[in-house]
């Protein structure tokens, strides 16, 4: 049994689905149903009232004309006796003793003949059709004419107010993708929200939801942000004193246990406070163009582990060094913290890529980023804090790099950082991002 050729789906245009298009289409077609109807219905009726008109006078007609038959005087103009021109159809009903009328052609112009018998052949009258076929013909161009011209109008003055709803949308859309990328001041502003004694439609009341959506979410973000700085400012206050006590404990077992604990404390608050310096946009990157395959070198030399560095096709960017080396650092620690060696950080171009051997990011992870609190192992397990690779979103957002996630397909975690290639001309200072939520 030979496979069927695949089926090819027709792929309209993008600008087809749009809600401006629909309707344009739907006021079209209904309007031409709508015209074509009544156009119909018009032309029908106006028509079989003319054709009945004439068959009446053609009668009358040719009643006169058999009154004159039978008393020997002359028929007159429109009347004769078996004509050449009379439809085969008529002749027929007269031989055989009938009555009738039909339109048809006389001379080539229409006529209404009506036709009866007369000593075995027909009687025939016509009367001249070409001022009522003349006026039904112009009541057809009426008809076409006026409902082209309302249809236009409909349609016009349909777009316009469906281009009113659809921009009120549009701008909605727009507002929400700002939303979306962290511009949580963005709001809709809709006229009729703001102002109640105005109708509210559907458009308005999709915007007064996002507006509201926005501004919660927003008083959310902004009370874990303040919540977030306040815990680690109080933080650094016993964490000092607590420091200064555990140098003066003897030395031992038990007192290298308390100094560590305090050390990963005063870690964790100093992760706090830089992220709530991220969250609050407060950061400024002190740009600069560096060769960056020696700055990738002593970044990982500052952390004290063990990556190979592979310098494929260095280059020169504009970056912040002391940043870029927190986000290499991060992401190096991260690696061995998370994965298994040998971690491998690459240069190509303004490229870095920091790879693992271990089993990966989760997929929480590749979906929705790194969240602080919230790290776990490819296998599942919980062992971090989740703010290293946090800080090194947040930071490659202050140098306006971009940070990508993914996993390699032979396996490991795969970190991917793009920088800017310096610029021809004097750069200008990056706009801070929003730190995550």
């Amino acid at each position: 049994m030979s496979a069927g050729r695949p089926r090819t789906r027709l792929h309209l245009p993008a600008w087809t689905a749009t809600l401006y298009w629909k309707f344009a289409v739907f006021v079209l077609v209904m309007c031409c149903v709508l015209a074509t109807v009544v156009g119909v219905l018009v032309h029908v009726l106006v028509s079989r009232q003319t054709e009945s008109q004439a068959r009446i006078g053609a009668l009358s007609e040719l009643d006169s004309a058999a009154d004159a038959y039978v008393a020997g005087e002359p028929l007159g103009r429109n009347a004769a006796v078996s004509p050449a021109d009379l439809p085969a159809s008529l002749r027929t009903m007269a031989l055989r003793g009938e009555r009738g009328t039909q339109l048809a052609d006389h001379m080539g112009r229409p006529a209404m003949w009506a036709v009866a018998p007369a000593d075995g052949k027909a009687l025939a009258v016509h009367v001249d059709y070409t001022q009522r076929d003349a006026a039904i013909r112009g009541l057809d161009r009426s008809i076409v004419g006026s409902s082209a011209f309302a249809i236009g109008l409909t349609l016009v003055v349909g777009l316009f107010a469906v281009s009113r709803i659809t921009r009120r949308l549009q701008h909605t859309a727009q507002v929400a993708r700002r939303i979306s990328t962290g511009d949580l001041d963005a709001r809709v502003d809709d006229p009729r929200v703001l102002r109640p004694a105005y109708a509210q439609d559907e458009a308005a009341a999709v915007a007064a939801a996002l507006d509201a959506m926005a501004a919660t979410l927003q008083s959310k973000l902004h009370s874990e942000q303040r919540f977030t700085a306040d815990v680690a400012h109080e933080l650094r206050t016993p964490l000092t004193g607590l420091h200064v006590a555990a140098e003066l404990l003897p030395p031992g077992r038990p007192t290298e246990m308390v100094q560590d604990r305090i050390r990963t404390m005063s870690r964790l608050t100093e992760d706090l406070l830089e992220i709530s310096r991220l969250d609050a946009e407060v950061e400024q990157a002190d740009i600069e163009v560096h060769q960056l395959g020696p700055l990738a070198e002593r970044a990982v030399l500052a952390t004290g582990l063990e990556a190979e560095v592979r310098i494929m096709r260095d280059a020169r960017v504009e970056t912040d060094q002391r940043r870029l080396q927190r986000v290499l650092g991060n992401l190096v620690s991260n690696a061995h913290r998370h994965g298994r060696p040998p971690v491998v950080l690459t240069v190509d171009g303004p490229v870095i890529t920091v790879r693992d051997h271990g089993d990966g990011y989760p997929e929480q992870l590749l979906d929705h980023g790194p969240q602080r609190f919230r790290s776990q192992s490819g296998s599942g397990r919980k062992t971090g804090h989740g703010l290293g690779l946090t800080i090194a979103v947040g930071q490659a957002r202050v140098l306006g790099a971009t940070l990508r996630f993914s996993n390699a397909p032979d396996g490991g975690a795969v970190a991917e950082l793009v920088l800017s290639p310096p610029g021809p001309g004097p750069r200008l200072p990056q706009p801070t991002g929003s730190g995550d939520a």
